[in-house]
């Protein structure tokens, strides 16, 4: 059994684990309990009624929170010629083809995130064993493989978050952080709900949301009440 220190007991004392809380008391909560020394990342886990199993309820896609995430992602753009340039002029941080690969490949890895356009592919593919299991492999279906390149590297620096259900059903995903008006982070929790309802599988029967956890990188989870998010969505 895993032991905690003080601060983290005393902020789990206060919280009622019987109760799902509405959702801006459920914020102030943890805003309220992130007290350590740097800006903690404010985090959902919501569990679906999906089998991952089943190609047809694989819940995978991406949303733009519309208060950012509190963080300046780095982006790597994988294209040549034009949109190279383009990638460039958008304000991408790293852009090549074939060398950035080869710098991959070598260990480097100072960036967030990794977009691509289609004619590349077949060069990101090579390191996919080494961008995948971080979560950096670009995919169609996340919106970073695209000939838009200035759309997807606007949306990343916007505060763009991919998300994907993990083998027990379950969406992690950041939503912004601790010093964010309370305001602010219910907005994100909202849109990133909207979309997890949105990217709902039609082979997913009975309940789809289940349940709904918010809590910062130091403090325990507060549960909310997930149906009264979606309602508010309506």
């Amino acid at each position: 059994m895993p032991i905690h220190g003080k601060r983290f007991n005393s902020v789990r004392d206060k919280i009622d684990p019987e109760k799902a809380y509405a959702l801006d008391e459920a914020v102030f909560i943890i805003k309220e309990g992130a007290t350590v020394k740097f800006d903690e990342t404010v985090e959902i886990a919501a569990k679906l009624g999906v089998d991952p199993r089943h190609a047809d309820q694989m819940v995978r896609g991406s949303v733009v929170l519309p208060n950012g995430i509190g963080k300046s992602q780095t982006v790597a753009v994988f294209a040549k010629g034009d949109k190279a340039r383009e990638a460039q002029e958008a304000g991408a941080d790293f852009v090549g083809a074939e060398d950035l690969a080869e710098k991959i490949q070598g260990g480097w890895m100072e960036f967030d995130r990794a977009v691509a356009t289609p004619d590349v592919m077949g060069v990101v593919g090579k390191i996919g064993k080494i961008l995948g299991p971080r979560g950096l492999m670009p995919n169609p279906k996340s919106g970073t493989v695209s000939f838009d390149v200035e759309r997807m590297i606007k949306e990343i620096k916007a505060g763009k978050v991919e998300y994907r259900v993990d083998k027990a059903g379950i969406i992690h995903a950041p939503v912004g952080k601790a010093s964010f008006e309370a305001a602010a982070l219910a907005g994100n929790i909202s849109a990133l709900i909207d979309a997890l309802m949105r990217a709902k599988p039609a082979s997913s029967k009975g309940a789809y949301l289940r349940s709904l956890t918010v809590s910062s990188t130091m403090g325990p989870g507060v549960k909310v009440d997930h149906q009264g998010v979606v309602a508010a969505l309506k």
